[in-house]
């Protein structure tokens, strides 16, 4: 790796209320790494993701996308685990492989089993029941969820250490909460979210905060 690469900032190619985007920019707060954003606006235009010249940057066609030390990377996940794996502290997987596990058990669970059924592509093929479709994949996704954390949470959803798992965990819940997903049926995804919400980092990455937030839901 050369110097020019570790000196350049990364770039985010994301959307203010991308809940795959907000997972890398709550890691980058984590970690305290200055970036670049370049917004992507998923609405304008029909989708500036399906422009070529952002196939270009991610075939998918999806956000986020991050160009960091000379490469581009795609998939939330996967960003976020080069970026613990480059920059290690502080660390967002637990030293413990038990409860490492059931950290990447939680963010299965958010990021294939719940997030992927009511994002914005699936959303907008389904027509006039979007919400109770999105409703009933998060309902469902939050229904294994609970006991799962009740199992693991600490502070935090694997004991007392911010992990990847907290990072999946509050984009999902502000979505559960934009589809009026009713959370008291889940008081320990609630309990954790209410506590990860007031930590600075998820503060700053908030989709409220975002150079790309519309004026009227900037906080």
């Amino acid at each position: 790796m050369n110097t020019m690469e570790t000196q350049a900032k990364p770039v985010l190619y994301g959307y203010y209320r991308s809940s795959c985007s907000w997972r890398v920019r709550i890691a980058f707060a984590l970690k305290g790494i200055e970036y670049e954003q370049k917004p992507v606006n998923l609405i304008k235009d029909g989708g500036q993701q399906l422009t070529d010249q952002f196939k270009a940057i991610n075939p998918m066609q999806q956000v986020p996308a991050v160009t960091i030390d000379g490469i581009t990377l795609s998939q939330s996940l996967a960003i976020i685990q080069y970026i613990e794996e480059t920059r290690p502290q502080p660390r967002l997987l637990p030293a413990d492989p038990k409860q490492r596990a059931h950290v990447r058990i939680i963010c299965d669970i958010i990021a294939s089993g719940i997030q992927p059924l009511q994002n914005l592509y699936v959303i907008q093929k389904i027509g006039a029941e979007k919400v109770q479709w999105a409703q009933h994949f998060i309902n469902r996704g939050f229904e294994a969820l609970e006991p799962i954390l009740k199992q693991t949470a600490g502070k935090y959803c694997v004991g007392d250490e911010i992990s990847m798992a907290d990072i999946c965990l509050v984009p999902q819940v502000y979505n559960a909460e934009r589809f009026k997903v009713d959370m008291s049926q889940f008081p320990t995804i609630r309990r954790l979210n209410q506590t990860l919400i007031e930590i600075d980092a998820f503060k700053a990455s908030h989709p409220s905060h975002q150079p790309d937030t519309p004026d009227d839901l900037q906080a």
